[in-house]
């Protein structure tokens, strides 16, 4: 079975699904691994490292051709993929179901990363959210840092002292803990808030506050996730996290819900009552909304109070050789779990795949992305 690497066509995508030391694994395996020409350049893996690690180094017409397998970071184009092959990809089928459906009218059997069932411990090694949300939260804050007109670690220097920047972070996953820690390394004051109880302890492991709502709101849902907040719950949540984003010179938030408009955590409001100075990192900023009011995602924007508002968007294409490694374990490993003696073997019926396999056979058969397609598949 050939897989093929391909480049990245997003725009300032530079991210590689596959890096060189990840080649053996495959070509271990059984499996031929071609790469196209160019490939790793974004995050600095040549095409001799490539070669020097088993591959062979292709056209991108070839890769395309020649490939069972096409594997990717993001959406490869629908028209470069023909009927028997498969993709693998963080292709986001909730948020754009119709690009599912093209990919199952041509034939194309699609996997999806973002669908990985990620309360199963088998599959860690596969978990491509969780591997890039740590990068994301990681970069955040360098990106506040940066920002930010002050220090973030307490000096003490001959001209006098600097208090250290308070930092909160709104959503405690694994983007917000990376974010914590983070913070904390570089010196900041830091508090960390999540609707789910159970994060207390995890916040408090990496030295941070955590705050608690007065209300006592509690929004623990399955597996460990969040649930929907009730309108009534939202209100009383916003308007109490006011005074608290207030009080803070940084504030990043991290809440982002598949195919749906994310949460509004920082109101107008809140940005208003923030210090001339004060940097907003809102790192669910997409087309449909974001966290933060008046956030543009891949914009930064100046309110009119001094505030800094950044829309982050794709943090772990901004470290890419890091993302890079990290994802090219997660596929390789989903990859490896789908394949029976050399041959790709899609089975719904396991329970990994029922959350990754969103298009085989001429149709969709993600039970989600169908239902958004009207059921038409």
């Amino acid at each position: 079975m050939k897989v093929a690497v391909v480049k990245e066509s997003a725009p300032g995508e530079r991210r590689v699904a596959l890096v060189p030391e990840g080649v053996p694994r495959l070509t271990g395996a059984g499996l031929e691994v071609l790469v196209e020409r160019g490939a790793g350049a974004g995050a600095w893996f040549t095409d001799s490292a490539y070669s020097e690690a088993g591959a062979s180094v292709v056209p991108a017409a070839d890769a395309y051709r020649d490939a069972d397998v096409v594997l990717s970071v993001t959406r490869p184009e629908a028209k470069k993929l023909r009927s028997g092959q498969a993709v693998f990809g963080m292709l986001a089928p909730l948020t754009d179901p119709s690009y599912a459906s093209s990919l199952a009218k041509a034939g194309v059997t699609a996997v999806s990363l973002d669908g990985l069932p990620r309360t199963l411990s088998r599959t860690q090694a596969m978990d491509a959210l969780t591997s890039q949300a740590n990068v994301a939260g990681y970069k955040a804050v360098l990106i506040a840092a940066a920002a930010y007109g002050r220090f973030f670690p307490l000096l003490i220097t001959a001209a006098g002292t600097a208090r250290p920047a308070k930092l909160l972070v709104l959503g405690t996953g694994v983007a917000g803990l990376q974010a914590i820690g983070t913070a904390k390394r570089l010196g900041a004051q830091v508090s960390g808030y999540d609707v789910r109880p159970a994060s207390r302890d995890e916040v408090s492991s990496l030295g941070a506050t955590f705050i608690e709502l007065t209300s006592g709101l509690s929004a623990a849902g399955e597996g460990g996730y969040a649930r929907e907040l009730t309108q009534e719950e939202r209100d009383a949540q916003q308007a109490e996290l006011a005074g608290h984003i207030a009080r803070h010179d940084v504030v990043i938030t991290t809440a982002q819900v598949p195919g749906r408009r994310p949460p509004l955590l920082v109101t107008d409001d809140a940005v208003k009552g923030m210090a001339a100075g004060s940097v907003l990192v809102d790192m669910g900023a997409s087309d449909l909304g974001g966290n933060v009011a008046g956030s543009v995602p891949g914009e930064t924007v100046v309110t009119e109070n001094g505030v800094t508002v950044i829309g982050a968007v794709n943090l772990p294409s901004s470290v890419p050789a890091a993302a890079s490694s990290a994802y090219s374990r997660n596929i390789s490993a989903l990859l490896l779990h789908m394949v029976t003696e050399g041959s790709l073997n899609v089975d719904t019926d396991d329970e990994i795949q029922a959350g990754v396999v969103v298009s085989h056979g001429g149709e969709v058969v993600h039970p989600a992305v169908s239902r958004l397609l009207g059921g038409d598949r």
